[in-house]
């Protein structure tokens, strides 16, 4: 059995596992502005008069509030496109997409097959 198949294997699937728990971070962000807007109409419902002070106070609120969305969604990005290439140092920088794992595979089990018939 070649280990470092194996090992190259649980890293990929550790990369997807952590870029798919990254990207719920959105779900947070989208819960939280929905709450916030919906307080905002409440508040504007309520006092009228201070719609201007209400409105830019919930803007500049959901403007933060997003930035956990958007560091969630480039931590994902990292984690499925640069994350595998500095895993394995010995390619070269073409070897930095997603995709060439499956343009891969075939060598691999062609090179795993010859060392069990060698061995």
């Amino acid at each position: 059995m070649d280990f470092q198949l194996l090992a190259k294997g649980i890293a990929l699937a550790g990369c997807a596992i952590g870029a798919g728990c990254a990207l719920i971070a959105g779900i947070g962000p989208g819960i939280g502005e929905g709450n916030a807007v919906a307080k905002a109409l409440e508040a504007i419902g309520r006092q009228p008069e201070c719609k201007g002070d209400v409105t830019s106070t919930m803007l500049l609120g959901c403007a933060i509030a997003e930035t956990t969305g958007i560091y969630g969604f480039v931590t994902g990005l990292l984690l499925i496109f640069v994350a595998p290439g500095m895993l394995f140092r010995n390619r070269s920088v073409a070897y930095l997409r997603c995709t060439w794992y499956v343009h891969e595979l075939p060598e691999l089990i062609k090179t795993a097959e010859m060392s069990n018939i060698t061995d």
